[in-house]
């Protein structure tokens, strides 16, 4: 891309309009532009995300003062350079950013990129498209010997902070001694769900996840009891047939092959 200087004149305008609303503190109101006019532009692009973002991340919001809040906000608009045209997609850049290129405050959480993805994850989940079969009810002493697979609005989820329980009374200064396991999903009446899981339950389902298709989850407890050095594999079958038979309730599994129908928020 040509340097700024080397642009026709209206593209300058342009750059000079645009990079005044990211940074008004370091880049003037361009030159021919009414101050009173540039500051309703710049308050109007300001609000608008902000506000977006103070939804999409209530948690985080919640346990910001304002002033530091207003300065990732600020940050944000001033340094990232979104790559998807679409309002929706303002979170996922918001957590890029954090992820990538926001210099952390002394007042930030130690939790602060954890919780942030958790949030995301909610709204991600909530307007993902994706196709479910139709529910099924299969008997526990069965159910093992079905081909069953990860919803695909399932996310199993890992984190060294207990996310799902931060909040203006809740925040934990050093975390847990063990991760904090979920698996978050959309079910079919388009509720975003949460579960936290045990280690084995989370082992269990990225097997599931990991079979190939047409395979039953017998295969993915046989493995789990190999794993695990469990001395008594028909036990685990039963136990986990009734795990299984409670996630494939909730949408967390689905039935391979089973008839479909299109579900979109």
């Amino acid at each position: 891309m040509p340097e700024v200087d080397e642009l026709p004149d209206f593209q300058r305008q342009q750059f000079a309009f645009t990079g005044h609303l990211r940074d008004p503190d370091g880049r003037p109101v361009p030159a021919g532009v009414e101050a009173r006019r540039m500051a309703v532009y710049r308050e109007l692009i300001y609000n608008n995300i902000e506000g977006f973002l103070a939804s999409a991340f209530p948690v985080l919001r919640s346990l910001d003062s304002d002033a530091l809040w207003h300065h990732r906000v600020r940050e944000f608009l001033k340094h990232h350079r979104a790559k998807s045209p679409y309002f929706s997609d303002i979170p996922r850049e918001f957590l890029q950013f954090l992820q990538t290129s926001y210099i952390v405050q002394k007042e930030d959480p130690p939790f602060l990129l954890e919780l942030a993805h958790y949030e995301w994850v909610e709204l991600a989940l909530a307007i993902q498209e994706a196709d479910l079969p139709e529910p099924t009810e299969i008997p526990a002493e069965h159910i093992t010997e079905m081909p069953l697979a990860l919803s695909p609005l399932a996310w199993p989820l890992a984190y060294t902070w207990p996310v799902h329980r931060i909040s203006a009374d809740y925040r934990p200064e050093t975390p847990p001694e063990s991760p904090t396991r979920l698996v978050v999903w959309r079910d079919r009446a388009d509720e975003v769900r949460f579960l936290a899981v045990n280690a084995a339950s989370a082992r269990l389902i990225t097997l599931i996840d990991a079979l190939p298709a047409g395979r039953p989850a017998r295969e993915a407890v046989e493995r789990l009891a190999q794993e695990t050095g469990h001395p008594d594999v028909e036990s685990l079958l039963a136990a986990a047939g009734t795990q299984l038979q409670d996630w494939l309730a909730r949408d967390i599994l689905v039935v391979q092959n089973a008839p479909r129908v299109t579900r979109s928020p």
